[in-house]
């Protein structure tokens, strides 16, 4: 009977042991580093539609 309960618990335990997969490793993502723009690109757009709009209520 002792070596019966033995055994059981000795399966218990080495279930408990396995169960599971191990988990996956978490792998983060490089950073990207962009590089900034310089303040006059950013108004070349709005400064060419304002020009269009200008153009256009003139006409």
């Amino acid at each position: 009977m002792k070596k019966l309960v033995l055994a059981a618990a000795l399966t218990a335990a080495a279930t408990t042991a396995f169960a599971g997969a191990p988990a996956d490793p978490i792998i983060e993502a490089p950073v990207v580093v962009e590089e900034a723009t310089s303040s006059s690109s950013g108004i070349l757009l709005p400064l060419l539609l304002l020009a269009l709009v200008a153009a256009a209520v003139s006409n």
